[in-house]
């Protein structure tokens, strides 16, 4: 089996945190999400993975090093101009084997059990399985009872459902993008929706899932995935005896916080030195920057 990330995009909901760094590789508690989303997908057996990219590609490509430092084989295609989520597949056409393939967002973290919903569409023969939950503000997908989504809306809507960001897609597929150029999955689907085409969807339930496309969704899913002590401090800090960390904080690796720091409901990524008696509050602090002055709620 084998899966696509989809990690093009500008980032632009997150900014400024994507302003020097692909979305791709924002650190969530310390490790890239991309890393994340890497692990889950091994654990599902997967035996490749193809990237697209595009926004400081270079990290990306540096980063998977073909797969080396996961020890899985690692494509990664990068686009000199944004191809959009149909396009971007279509690009990857060369990857694929006979079998049905995993496409997945870089920007959700997800504990869902892929079993079932492969094993489901496998059942189904179906061109592609949507991975559908109820989730609010983001229920767009109307479905009927013999598994077929019969239309995807705009926006919300009452007595729909919501995309996790995962697709499980037959090769036969491919074959339904355009050729050439930009092009949406989601115009893609409805083509065949509307023109009498099974697509399929599974709905799952009693998971974690989070889309991490804004600073907001950022802080919260590292609150989440804290363990039970509220911090993480990576390796290579030197904390002052007198420096605290109070409610949560992440800290990334090489910080130095001076006498009289504090730290609290913030994520510092690597190289950060905060200067003696300074308060973090309620912050993102990005990498390599020294803080000399107070934040509360800023994004740095």
């Amino acid at each position: 089996m084998k899966a696509m990330i989809l990690a093009a995009g500008l980032g632009t909901r997150l900014r400024p945190l994507t302003d020097k760094k692909p979305k791709a590789l924002v650190p969530v508690v310390n490790r890239p999400m991309i890393e994340r989303v890497i692990e889950y997908l091994k654990g599902y057996g997967i035996e490749g993975i193809v990237v697209n990219t595009h926004h400081h590609y270079n990290q990306i490509v540096d980063y998977m090093d073909a797969g080396k430092p996961f020890g899985i084989k690692i494509d990664v295609l990068v686009e000199p101009e944004i191809l959009g989520t149909g396009g971007a597949i279509k690009n990857t056409e060369g990857f694929w084997d006979d079998e049905p393939f995993i496409v997945f967002n870089s920007d959700v973290l997800t504990n869902i059990d892929l079993g079932p919903a492969y094993e489901a569409h496998r059942e189904s023969k179906g061109l592609v399985t949507l991975i559908l939950h109820d989730r609010e503000p983001y229920n767009q997908i109307s479905i009927d009872y013999s598994g077929r989504i019969t239309d995807i809306a705009p926006g919300n809507a009452p007595g729909r459902l919501a995309f996790t960001g995962i697709h499980i897609i037959s090769p036969e597929f491919l074959t339904h993008i355009p050729d050439k150029g930009f092009s949406n999955i989601i115009d893609c689907y409805l083509t065949l929706i509307h023109s009498g085409k099974d697509i399929k969807y599974y709905i799952t339930e009693g998971y974690y899932w989070s889309d991490i496309g804004t600073v907001d969704s950022y802080k919260r899913v590292n609150k989440d995935l804290l363990d039970q002590t509220g911090f993480s401090i990576a390796p290579e800090c030197q904390i002052a005896p007198s420096a605290t960390l109070r409610d949560w904080a992440v800290i990334g690796e090489r910080a130095t916080l001076e006498e009289s720091v504090e730290i609290r409901g913030s994520i510092l990524w690597d190289g950060i030195r905060v200067k003696q008696g300074i308060k973090i509050v309620d912050s993102i602090v990005t990498s390599d920057r020294t803080v000399d002055r107070d934040l509360f709620q800023e994004v740095y």
